[in-house]
Parts: C-alpha cells; structure tokens; sequence
C-alpha cells in the first residue's frame, strides 16, 4: 500500500491518509469544506463547501497520478438533506462521468461542516 499526500489539501485532521493506493486502485478519505493550510471553512453555505470540497478532491487525485474520470464510487455525507439539490448542483460540475454514488445526512461532520466526500478510483 502507498500512501498519497499533497498539502493543496487539508491535512488529515486524525490517524489517516489523504488517500492510499493499493493495486490498481486508490481510496480517498473523506474531503471537506475546509481550506488548505488555515483549517478553515470555505464559507458557511452548502455550495461554498461543496465547491472547496470537490477542489479538494481534485487535489488528493493529482498528487495519484489521475482526475474525476477515474472515479467509480463515491459516499457522499450531509449534514442536512435539505441542502441535496444544492449540492448536486456543485457535485455535477466536477463528477462529468456520473460514477455510482451513495448519499446520507449524518447527525455531525467534523468542524460541524456541511458535507464530505470519499471517493474510490480506478488508476
């Protein structure tokens, strides 16, 4: 196993990776709404974390060698399934290739953020 690390992601914020490569596939943890380097979140709404979520994500598959094309599933979680229109509405601009998806509320997220997203991929 290879563990996958770019700090144009959040860093793992407990006992993680980013990602990690095993065979010809890769596992992502869990991407949030939080900003790069300040630990912050990218903003208070649904879209604003969704957005800077799916950049995050963009990050973690180019330090992998690949892009959202390479994805077959996602998990997606909110914290309210009242913002999932919204934030399909983000999720479809990067997700082109509509891979098989799964999405739940979840009582909390980390940091009380909006929503998260793992991925597994394809290389």
């Amino acid at each position: 196993m290879k563990p996958i690390s770019t700090e144009k992601a959040p860093a793992a914020i407990g006992p993680y990776s980013q990602a990690i490569v095993s065979g010809n596939m890769m596992y992502l943890s869990g991407q949030t709404g939080l900003v790069p380097g300040s630990g912050e979140a990218a903003g208070e709404t649904i879209e604003a974390q969704a957005e800077q979520c799916c950049k995050n994500i963009q990050a973690v598959l180019e330090a992998g060698g690949c892009d959202f094309t390479h994805v077959v599933k996602t998990t997606c979680f909110l914290a309210d399934m009242g913002d999932f229109a919204a934030f399909n509405g983000i999720y479809e601009k990067y997700f082109v290739n509509k891979p098989a998806r799964s999405c739940v509320a979840v009582k909390t997220l980390p940091k009380n953020l909006l929503c998260e997203i793992e991925a597994i991929v394809e290389l």
